[in-house]
């Protein structure tokens, strides 16, 4: 760790800035050459850690915007783990909503939801134990203009006094030496010192996996799945916003948010002429009927989320196609079908299906000037496939 703060540390003195600079854009197939000629001039170390900065910018400008990530300091765990750019700032906005001045990040990371409250106005004290980590949290608060707000503070976050801050922010770790952490309680810290830390704040955010058990979620909670352009990227309990309880989800960009409003689950009905996709947001908040209604609808099956209906109604919480054709599942059937119909793009989606889209494919291989959607799905219990396309 030390060696890896002092490589940190060489980056940002002007040698190391010089450097950035001059690398920066570096193709993967163009790295052994550009460092052959720069350790001719410049220390081994430092080459390598300007080398690593340029790629991991290269990953980051996915979350963080080119123009950003040009700028800013990573480590490896922060790119993967730190928050998109669009999901903290709308974060961040609802937390100045609720009236939220300053708020007490725990466990920040490399400070990305700490950028994001500063530039809504937010004083932020941003804290975390590993000392690379508070450091290039540092880096970025200076790098983007905005240490005036942003006070790192390298600590053990169950040791802080977050006492004289309006609101609490708490994104525990939630990926370990084997991957990914499925289990709340092997949170580092667990989702139950989250919550105790929550409860001592007028106002708190816990970020969390999408897949929490929606009865791990305190009474006193609002619960909030975010999906930003269809894809689901965290859950967010909400202490303090006057609706514990609660369920949304709110999708990006917009943003759009659907709050639950505790229907019945939809009844099963007979294939329409639409069907319905929901967001995942939707899904993982557990608003299916809420969505259902608002499209006239009914469930394919009482375990799969797909609705249908006869009635094509915009909606931003799901994506409609028209369907054309339902068969059993039979694959001889359904090469025949694309065969005849000239299909060569076949878009494949699946739920309560085991075949795999890439295998599908394969196995029909289809040919031709025209698309297709096929849903693998279940319709009453009995497998079964139907081919649409997007509606109108």
């Amino acid at each position: 760790m030390n060696d890896q703060l002092s490589s940190f540390h060489a980056l940002r003195t002007d040698e190391g800035r010089a450097l950035l600079d001059e690398v920066r854009g570096t193709a993967p197939a163009d790295e052994l050459a550009v460092a052959t000629r720069l350790r001719r001039t410049h220390p081994v170390e430092l080459v390598s850690a300007a080398l690593g900065q340029a790629r991991l910018r290269q990953r980051a400008a996915a979350k963080f915007g080119a123009e950003d990530a040009e700028r800013m300091f990573f480590t490896p765990n922060g790119v993967e783990q730190s928050t998109r750019t669009s999901v903290a700032a709308y974060r961040a906005e609802r937390m100045r909503a609720l009236g939220v001045t300053s708020v007490a990040d725990l466990c920040c990371g490399i400070g990305g939801d700490a950028l994001a409250l500063a530039r809504a106005g937010v004083r932020v004290l941003a804290v975390d134990r590993d000392p690379l980590t508070a450091a290039v949290a540092r880096a970025n608060a200076e790098a983007l203009g905005l240490d005036d707000l942003i006070e790192v503070r390298e600590a053990d976050v169950t040791e802080v006094d977050t006492a004289g801050y309006d609101a609490v922010f708490v994104d525990p770790a939630r990926r370990g030496g084997r991957g990914r952490i499925f289990d709340p309680e092997a949170y580092s810290p667990p989702l139950s010192w989250a919550v105790a830390a929550a409860r001592t704040a007028p106002r708190a955010a816990l970020k969390i996996a999408p897949g929490i058990p929606h009865e791990a979620v305190p009474a006193e909670a609002e619960a909030e799945w975010i999906s930003d352009a269809g894809d689901v990227k965290e859950a967010v309990l909400w202490f303090g916003t006057g609706a514990p309880g609660g369920v949304r989800a709110t999708l990006l960009p917009g943003p759009r948010t659907l709050e639950g409003r505790g229907l019945p689950d939809p009844a099963v009905r007979p294939v329409g002429r639409y069907l319905y996709e929901p967001d995942g947001a939707a899904i993982r908040a557990h608003l299916v009927a809420e969505v259902a209604e608002a499209v006239d609808g009914g469930l394919l099956d009482e375990t799969i989320a797909y609705i249908t209906s006869d009635t094509l109604r915009p909606t931003p919480y799901a994506t409609a196609y028209e369907i054309t054709d339902q068969l059993p599942f039979n694959l001889k059937k359904l090469k025949a079908l694309l065969r005849e119909r000239q299909v060569g793009t076949l878009t494949v989606k699946k739920r309560g299906s085991a075949v795999e889209p890439e295998e599908l494919r394969r196995k029909v291989k289809p040919q031709g000037p025209h698309s297709a959607t096929v849903f693998l799905t279940r319709v009453a219990g009995a497998p079964t496939m139907l081919i649409g396309r997007p509606a109108a």
